[in-house]
């Protein structure tokens, strides 16, 4: 399996790399605009992070004997960059870290957090092979901007809009990121939603969720009339640009542009600012 180094480089890979730091960083952006202090910032960002590392890396985990039917070389415990049992510590240990760091944040948003986390594992458990399967990340999506907010002085509720826009971003991801992988999934037992509605209607639905994310954001954050209307513009073109693309097989392009949007949506709450609890 290689050195120590590529060992590493393959736990990083096994950690669905680009997800994990689109989520932190959203995380750690909210929870600079919304005015934690340095050390509140730091527990956010140990939080998240590792509560993504534990997700990524169950995922692969459990998925093992499925991506090898499938022939999923891009896994690396599939092309034996690292063992299955090395997933399962790594597991463990990112959810032995994230425990204390969401607790950092306090009691009641820890918790939050927590709950965030387990329903990504729900998902990864089975929920992802049943019409449910959307659920878990619209609850765990929702949940993340209101761990970031309740950890705040005081716990204020984040206001309705912010875990709206949440939700409705990770409902749209999910429907996005199995498309290049709807016929290997089938084929080994995977019939999520999505599986169920086929590319066109999860196209459909990931393109309807994620422009209502972006609108309600720009109509309802405190933020200058020209960013609020640019963002929507914004998503719109960068979600077609990467649906077009991801219409080839095995492409990633439409994952990447509901990347690019939470980080477009992202921009909207930094610009808002301590407003956004005021």
């Amino acid at each position: 399996m290689g050195g120590p180094a590529a060992r590493a480089m393959a736990l990083v890979r096994a950690s669905h790399p680009e997800p994990t730091v689109v989520v932190t960083a959203v995380a750690v952006g909210l929870a600079l605009s919304t005015g934690r202090d340095g050390s509140g910032v730091v527990a956010v960002a140990v939080a998240v992070l590792s509560g993504q590392l534990s997700v990524g890396w169950l995922n692969d985990y459990l998925d093992a004997d499925r991506d090898r039917l499938a022939g999923r070389k891009d896994k690396p415990v599939v092309g034996r960059g690292i063992s299955r049992r090395a997933l399962g510590v790594a597991t463990l240990i990112a959810a032995l870290v994230c425990v204390p760091a969401s607790l950092a944040s306090g009691t009641v948003a820890g918790a939050v957090h927590l709950v965030a986390v387990a329903s990504a594992w729900v998902y990864n458990a089975g929920v992802k092979s049943t019409p449910l399967s959307v659920l878990p990340y619209a609850l765990s999506f929702g949940l993340l901007p209101t761990f970031v907010v309740l950890g705040l002085p005081g716990a204020p509720a984040p206001p309705w809009w912010l875990p709206v826009a949440g939700a409705l971003l990770g409902a749209g991801a999910h429907f996005t990121n199995v498309l290049p992988d709807l016929t290997s999934d089938a084929a080994t037992g995977v019939h999520g939603l999505p599986h169920r509605l086929g590319a066109v209607g999860s196209r459909t639905a990931a393109a309807t969720l994620l422009l209502t994310a972006s609108v309600i954001l720009a109509v309802t954050a405190p933020v200058e009339p020209l960013v609020a209307a640019g963002v929507p513009v914004l998503a719109t073109a960068v979600l077609a640009t990467g649906f077009l693309l991801g219409r080839a097989a095995g492409s990633h392009a439409s994952f990447r542009a509901v990347l690019v949007v939470a980080l477009l949506d992202l921009a909207l709450l930094v610009t808002a600012g301590h407003t956004i609890v005021a």
